[in-house]
């Protein structure tokens, strides 16, 4: 499981990088500045969990329990519901469809999934065993 935090982490940095250049380049013209902020917190919130899960992945060989797993998944699923959320939220509101708006209702419950991987993570380094 080390192996796959530290691959994930690896290409959901690249595509943090890549969606920054993105909403830095294209964005700009179509969305207004309510939404590209909306779409920056995606990409830091991504950007920031991802060293997240980078830590776990290194973590794993020192701290191998189920604490520790349970917080690279947790925080797999956060950065897919809470930035994948807001990803289509601006995506949405970038093409016109108004009718999406509902999307950013479920952007807490990966905010949850985030703040619970970091407890977990803490928890796993304190119960080593």
């Amino acid at each position: 499981m080390q192996t796959f935090f530290l691959k994930t982490a690896a290409l959901l940095g690249a595509l943090a990088v890549a969606a920054g250049a993105f909403g830095a380049h294209a964005l700009k013209q179509v969305l207004s500045e309510k939404y590209l902020a909306i779409f920056e917190t995606a990409v830091r919130y991504q950007f920031y969990h991802v060293f997240a899960l980078l830590a776990v992945g290194i973590l794993f060989r020192e701290f191998p329990n189920n604490y520790m797993l349970w917080s690279g998944r947790l925080f797999c699923f956060g950065i897919l519901i809470f930035s994948g959320s807001l990803y289509l939220l601006t995506a949405f509101e970038a093409m016109g469809q108004q009718n999406f708006k509902w999307l950013g209702a479920i952007t807490p419950i990966g905010g949850l999934c985030l703040i619970a991987g970091w407890v977990l993570m803490a928890i796993g380094i304190f119960n080593k065993g």
